[in-house]
């Protein structure tokens, strides 16, 4: 560095050493998402940097929106397989900015499959039972409890991905998709937390769980969920918290099951997602 610089230079750097503490750099209004090629099913994040919080609307409406670093937000839009692929209008306002982008949503095809439900397995549920799952998942808790990318809740193989549609006993159930993954481990094998959370819901078949059967919802904050379903032993309470990879339950036959394994899904401000990328990534 040529000697030249150093009288200014040096000036330059007691200014910035003396700033205030709490000053803060008023930093452009940006905005990233992710992933770039989203199709349905995907959760797609919302990246802002902003020098206050921002409001995001996807399609006109609101999402939750939380920090994750200094003058850094995040929201998250969940898709579905019942949605309509294509453009949706994202508008984020920081103060006096405003940026107005479009999202596409590719399209993307969903195996068919036809269940028979035997006599007894057949139930269409009670009150209590969706009254009480829908309350978990509209949750939307503050604090961010995950740490990292998702992990496998059974070592079972997948024998039902997400999204698939169905015939019941050779009717289509037109507004239904597989939401979650099915996997095939025998009865009794250990069911486990796919992240650290907090135990929202624990539902019994003998309390009138007939269709989800022996049931764990975990909050892992910010409206990420998790629910586990057809289990035979719970071996946690509601208000429990737990670690990654802890021993919740095992798995069962209860409820609308024509065989013993994990149903696991995965929902995000209230909207059930593939699962599948959460393994792959935590979305930090």
């Amino acid at each position: 560095m040529s000697d030249r610089l150093l009288p200014w230079l040096v000036p330059a750097l007691i200014t910035a050493a003396v700033l205030p503490a709490s000053s803060q750099v008023t930093i452009p209004l940006t905005v990233t998402v992710s992933p770039d090629r989203a199709v349905l099913g995907d959760t797609l994040a919302i990246v802002v940097n902003a020098s206050e919080q921002p409001t995001v609307e996807v399609a006109g409406t609101a999402l939750p929106v939380f920090s994750i670093g200094p003058q850094q937000w995040r929201a998250f839009v969940a898709t579905t397989p019942l949605q309509t692929p294509g453009r949706r209008s994202l508008m984020v306002r920081a103060g006096n900015e405003i940026r107005n982008m479009l999202l596409w949503v590719g399209d993307r095809s969903f195996p068919v499959q036809s269940i028979w439900l035997p006599p007894g397995k057949d139930s269409s549920g009670t009150d209590l039972e969706f009254d009480r799952v829908d309350a978990f998942k509209a949750l939307v808790t503050s604090e961010r409890l995950w740490q990292g990318a998702f992990r496998r809740p059974n070592s079972g193989p997948v024998t039902t991905p997400y999204g698939v549609r169905r015939y019941y006993n050779g009717v289509f159930a037109k507004d239904y998709f597989h939401c979650g993954l099915d996997f095939a481990g025998p009865k009794g094998s250990p069911v486990v937390a796919a992240q650290w959370g907090r135990v929202a819901l624990v539902g019994r078949e003998s309390q009138g769980f007939l269709v989800h059967g022996n049931t764990i919802g975990i909050d892992h904050g910010q409206g990420v969920l998790t629910i586990y379903l057809h289990l035979d032993q719970i071996r946690v309470q509601e208000g429990q918290m737990v670690e990654a990879g802890q021993v919740i339950g095992t798995v069962g036959n209860t409820g609308a099951s024509t065989g013993p394994h994990l149903h696991w899904g995965l929902y995000v401000n209230g909207e059930c997602v593939d699962p599948r990328s959460w393994l792959a990534q935590g979305w930090q």
